[in-house]
């Protein structure tokens, strides 16, 4: 039965996502809150070594779940049931492009599609935002703060095209300043 759901909730998060892969992030909280499979930290947890392994960020994180679920074989299940959706919308459209790619109906709709895209990566960023910048307490913690400045200021310096092995030493350099 918990392969069921975990192929349910995948597929239906593989459907609906349009836009990559933290376009997933919204339906992935409405998974941990119907299913209670991980927690809101468990999101940001995944999100940072997701973020930080090869392949992409939502097959990563289905990857996850579905292994701390059910094991490996809970993993594959995921992570297929994540995909096939988009195989399936692939072919279909490959198809239909191909015999009407000059039409103005589809290039409307691929014109309204990238506002919802743009919308579900959005929804995504305000939740890591204040997922990451508020504790278990709901206040403001000063670590995190100090954190997103540190982030901010990096930003701001990107014009002096330094090597990005720099900006990532000295977030981590931050981050474990800030952490102790």
């Amino acid at each position: 039965m918990i392969y069921l759901q975990l192929f349910y909730e995948f597929f239906k998060t593989g459907l609906f996502a349009i836009g990559g892969g933290l376009a997933t992030l919204p339906f992935l909280h409405e998974i941990s809150e119907k299913t209670g499979w991980f927690t809101t930290q468990d999101i940001s947890n995944m999100i940072a070594v997701s973020e930080s392994t090869p392949g992409p960020i939502g097959i990563n994180m289905s990857t996850f779940v579905g292994f701390q679920t059910a094991g490996v074989l809970g993993g594959i299940i995921a992570t297929m049931a994540l995909i096939i959706p988009s195989i399936i919308i692939i072919e279909f459209i490959s198809t239909i492009l191909t015999k009407f790619k000059e039409s103005k109906i589809i290039q409307y709709i691929f014109y309204g599609i990238r506002p919802a895209s743009t919308a579900l990566i959005a929804v995504a960023g305000v939740a890591v935002m204040r997922t990451t910048l508020i504790n278990d307490s709901r206040e403001f913690s000063v670590n995190y703060i100090a954190l997103a400045a540190c982030a901010l200021l990096f930003f701001a310096i990107r014009k002096f095209k330094l090597h990005p092995l720099v900006y990532i030493a000295a977030a981590a350099v931050s981050g474990i300043f800030l952490e102790y």
